[in-house]
């Protein structure tokens, strides 16, 4: 486990890009966190860096955005904040097969219907900044903190 202190956006900002850089062949990050922890501000940073270009829209009232990776592969970004319970992940049609990245902010709401975490990322309001924890779940998620040198 990895305690960071992010002291404002653009550190939010800078973790999300060095995430990117490392990402795995496929992984799946869960995002926890009150809401405006930073928990979108990271996952939008970390699909720019990836390549998405436009607009990054939060998946808040649609519950998931799909995003086409211009080195391959898809990435899923997901908020369940309006979900009322993990059956109706269901009617979403996801295919974990078809995401190279998978971004749950709001995760325990989808319990049991989600693959399972590579890494969780806790975040939390710290005064003008964030704190953060990185926390892996497997191997890969092991492996994705190692390449980032934290």
């Amino acid at each position: 486990m990895i305690e960071l202190q992010l002291e404002d956006t653009a550190a939010t900002e800078a973790l999300g890009a060095r995430l990117a850089r490392q990402l795995p062949a496929r992984a799946v990050a869960h995002l926890h966190g009150d809401l405006g922890a930073g928990k979108s501000t990271l996952a939008r940073a970390l699909l720019r860096a990836l390549g998405v270009t436009g607009t990054i829209r939060s998946p808040t009232y649609t519950l998931v955005e799909q995003y086409a990776l211009p080195a391959g592969g898809l990435a899923l970004h997901l908020d369940l904040y309006r979900i009322g319970n993990p059956g109706e992940l269901e009617f979403l049609g996801l295919d974990p097969a078809e995401a190279r990245l998978w971004l749950v902010e709001w995760p325990e709401r989808g319990q049991g219907g989600l693959p399972m975490a590579d890494l969780d990322i806790r975040l939390a309001v710290a005064g003008a900044g964030r704190q953060c924890v990185l926390a892996p779940r497997t191997p890969v998620g092991r492996q994705w903190l190692e390449g980032m040198g934290v």
